[in-house]
């Protein structure tokens, strides 16, 4: 994968098939720690700890049909080219937590890409079935979009609405080029 973003798109999706009803997404860079880290949180099904160490494995997959699983040692990969390194947290039921840690400024470590597209591609096609949580932070600013919360101001209008697609789009751009700025 060519940017971090498609590797949270994939980890996201493999959320949404595990059954997450809650997905956040929180990136943070901190410029003075030289540091960007990475969390995808969600609700779904979870793993057990008898394959929670087979995560990694790139031959390891619980999709039916696939004989292999690349998303999440990709992510690991990436990760650990940028001198950082990925950690996943599970419980059967609960949920999982996926971190993944690069140095900033690491010369191997790859661009973060187009999170605004990234976040409008789960929104336009899966924010009536489940909430996002996007939290974004450079140095001392950030922003958060947080689906629940647009629906429940929506009252009624579909979130899927031209408008209101177009009006979140924006919003996340603007916000992204305001705290890269600073």
């Amino acid at each position: 994968m060519r940017d971090l973003s498609l590797h949270i798109l994939d980890i996201v999706e493999n959320s949404i098939r595990a059954g997450a009803t809650l997905i956040e997404i929180m990136i943070e860079e901190n410029i003075k720690k030289n540091s960007l880290r990475i969390v995808i949180k969600d609700n779904g099904r979870g793993i057990g700890k008898k394959n929670l160490t087979k995560l990694l494995d790139p031959f390891y997959t619980t999709k039916k049909g696939k004989k292999v699983g690349l998303g999440l040692s990709l992510l690991a990969q990436s990760a650990q080219e940028a001198m950082g390194k990925c950690t996943i947290k599970s419980e059967a039921g609960r949920g999982t937590e996926i971190v993944a840690t690069f140095v900033h400024d690491n010369i191997d470590r790859k661009p973060l890409g187009n999170m605004g597209e990234t976040i409008m591609a789960l929104i336009g096609t899966h924010a009536d079935q489940i909430d996002f949580i996007y939290r974004h932070r450079k140095n001392n600013n950030g922003f958060e979009i947080n689906t629940r919360e647009i629906r429940s101001v929506l009252d009624g209008v579909s979130i899927f609405s031209p408008v209101v697609q177009s009006f979140l789009r924006q919003k996340i751009t603007s916000e992204l080029r305001r705290i890269k700025v600073n």
